[in-house]
């Protein structure tokens, strides 16, 4: 009997010492650090434009999986600076918003390819703003005389602004502009979202995710800016905290599949994109890419994709106040189409 108890005792203190403890057990699993690959060229924030023309020439030629090191001036193109109090609203001109680091010519990119661009890393500057300005917003009939300007000051790997003594923000830096040249030579203004892309202002297009841009020109001509440090679904006072930004970006050129607006993807999920001045228009727009993506790319038929939307896709509102167009976007699952 004392054989038996002290054998059970002995295999279970074999079992203890092999196993996990369990409250190590419980705690979530961080993903393995994303490797950031090496810079081959470095573009300053002085290589700037700030409309979106196929005639606007490059400040750069690559081949296809360049790795680039831009730097973005922040979306005022430094009218305001970390000693700007309120009054500097008065005097801040829309002209010269939105900077933008490029143009980028892909070697061999030509019209009906797709350019990708990865996000390998993203760095806040050492400050940013957030203002709201009247006659501007989602509620600018609702609040038409609020003028409000805060700056915040940021170190090297900070996690979070403190909006207020209770109240932190998480940092989440992402381009809100990112684009290729329109097939026009007009001079058209970074402002709203198009299908070139363009101030599309989603918050999920940060390091680590893929966007995917329509090619309608040659050359592809990519420019990045607006850096946010900060901005939540929508950017309702129509500016997140607004930062100059350092990115790493991976620029490769896809044949053989087009898209009409830009779409992207994380580990985790598919997007697709949809501009219109509306948000049901903007939300029919994106659940239609969706249907056509999940016919061309999982060989689905029209009604089985229809369906799998509405089961499994989610609706996002990215932005509803860079008039004349708004941009919702379609997110489904990698582990529900099989391809995690």
């Amino acid at each position: 009997m004392m054989k038996n108890y002290l054998f059970s005792c002995l295999f279970l203190s074999l079992i203890l010492a092999c196993s996990p403890v369990q409250e190590e057990a419980s705690l979530p699993k961080e993903k393995a650090k994303r490797k950031v690959p090496e810079a081959q060229y470095t573009l300053t924030k002085d290589q700037t434009h700030n409309k979106f023309s196929s005639t606007i020439e490059p400040i750069l030629r690559v081949e296809s999986g360049a790795i680039i090191e831009a730097f973005t001036e922040d979306a005022s193109d430094e009218q305001l600076s970390p000693d700007s109090d309120i009054s500097a609203l008065d005097a801040l001109s829309f002209d010269p918003i939105h900077p933008l680091t490029g143009p980028v010519y892909v070697e061999g990119a030509q019209p009906g390819d797709m350019l990708k661009v990865t996000l390998h890393e993203i760095e806040v500057g050492e400050w940013g703003w957030n203002a709201i300005l009247p006659g501007f917003g989602f509620l600018a009939d609702t609040f038409p005389s609020v003028k409000y300007l805060r700056i915040y000051e940021m170190e090297k790997d900070q996690q979070y602004v403190q909006f207020n003594d209770k109240i932190r923000i998480p940092l989440r830096p992402f381009p809100g502009v990112m684009g290729v040249a329109p097939n026009t030579t007009e001079m058209l203004n970074t402002i709203p979202p198009r299908a070139n892309g363009g101030n599309m202002d989603d918050p999920n297009m940060r390091a680590g995710t893929s966007v995917y841009f329509p090619v309608f020109v040659e050359g592809g001509l990519f420019s990045i800016g607006d850096g946010h440090a900060t901005q939540g679904m929508g950017e309702v006072c129509g500016t997140a905290i607004e930062a100059p930004l350092r990115i790493i970006y991976e620029i490769e050129l896809i044949k053989g599949r087009s898209i009409q607006e830009p779409q992207y993807e994380t580990e985790e999920y598919y997007a697709t994109t949809g501009f219109a001045p509306t948000i049901d228009e903007a939300a029919k727009k994106a659940t239609l890419y969706m249907v056509q993506y999940l016919q061309e790319v999982h060989q689905l038929s029209v009604d089985e994709a229809y369906a799998l939307c509405s089961l499994a896709g989610d609706l996002q509102i990215a932005e509803v106040v860079d008039l004349p167009n708004m941009l919702v976007t379609m997110h489904l699952s990698k582990e529900v189409l099989g391809i995690q």
